[in-house]
């Protein structure tokens, strides 16, 4: 369910929340007028002014960004036993998600991770950082953060 089309990201969810509230879907609406916020938001803290639009990579940014805040506060809500706001996040979080491209996989990961570890002659865990520095530079956006310092981490 991924909505891409010409139309810049930014401008779809924007006409999508008309169709929310035609259909009263609350879940829909409340996550779309999330990602509408945040992106005022990084328009505000990018000097411009909130009625521009925001490319499609700004975009994914911002959406990458509360998907993570769902993420966290799932996390949270599980450890408070609070599964009536469990079920909610995790709604709001599967449409975030389906305007993400899609991340690879923990062994796409790995294999990347390897080759760059070999190419780079790094044998020992000083030069992690390094390693997890170049890595993140080349997958941005293509791999979770926490998947890439997993496979990093397991290798030393």
């Amino acid at each position: 369910m991924f909505w891409y089309n010409e139309a810049m990201l930014h401008e779809q969810i924007k006409n999508k929340i008309k169709d929310a509230m035609m259909a009263k879907d609350t879940v829909l609406l409340e996550t779309l007028r999330a990602m509408l916020a945040g992106f005022t938001n990084e328009l505000v803290a990018k000097n411009r002014r909130p009625s521009e639009m925001l490319n499609d990579e700004e975009a994914l940014a911002v959406i990458t960004r509360l998907s993570k805040q769902r993420k966290d506060s799932i996390e949270q809500f599980k450890k408070g036993n609070r599964e009536d706001l469990v079920k909610v996040e995790e709604s709001q979080l599967a449409i975030l998600e389906a305007y993400l491209p899609k991340m690879m996989e923990k062994s796409e990961v790995e294999e990347i991770v390897k080759a760059k570890k070999d190419e780079l002659g790094i044998t020992d865990a000083t030069k992690k950082g390094m390693l997890m520095s170049v890595i993140m530079k080349d997958l941005k956006g293509k791999a979770d953060g926490a998947v890439v310092k997993e496979v990093v981490d397991s290798l030393f």
